[in-house]
């Protein structure tokens, strides 16, 4: 199963914009360096990865707790991508998940056991360790 994503972007970093879009076509947005940096109004990298990130832990810790016979009336999970700056440049340095399931009949060990299950497990938790590939064409 693939599925792909793309950005655009022109200009400078600074004075620079970008769009980025999904093959489904359910996202179209802008990026700038002041989206993502400063207080402009508007998605960056980072905020995406969260969004990936949330839902993906949602969906795995809902599968893992179906497999334990839970049913969870609802599993709501925040994430807060750190980006942080050092000496060799800007990276994403943690990823906090914030969790809050309502669970009929499930006590707080099973739960929690689930949660760091779907934390290792899940595919965008495990992003960080992929293979990365790439083909880089120059126009012209």
């Amino acid at each position: 199963m693939d599925r792909k994503a793309s950005a655009r972007w022109e200009g400078g970093l600074k004075d620079g914009k970008g769009t980025i879009s999904t093959e489904s076509g359910v996202l179209e947005a802008n990026y700038s360096f002041k989206k993502r940096f400063e207080d402009e109004k508007g998605t960056n990298p980072e905020e995406l990865i969260g969004a990936a990130h949330a839902s993906c832990f949602s969906m795995a810790l809902s599968m893992i707790l179906g497999d334990k016979g839970y049913t969870a009336d609802s599993i709501e999970t925040s994430a807060k991508v750190t980006l942080s700056q050092s000496d060799a440049g800007f990276d994403i340095s943690k990823i906090h998940l914030d969790v809050v399931a309502d669970i009929s009949g499930a006590d707080d060990a099973a739960f929690q056991e689930a949660a760091e299950t779907a934390k290792a497990n899940c595919p965008v938790s495990k992003v960080l360790n992929a293979e990365i590939t790439m083909t880089a064409t120059l126009k012209g």
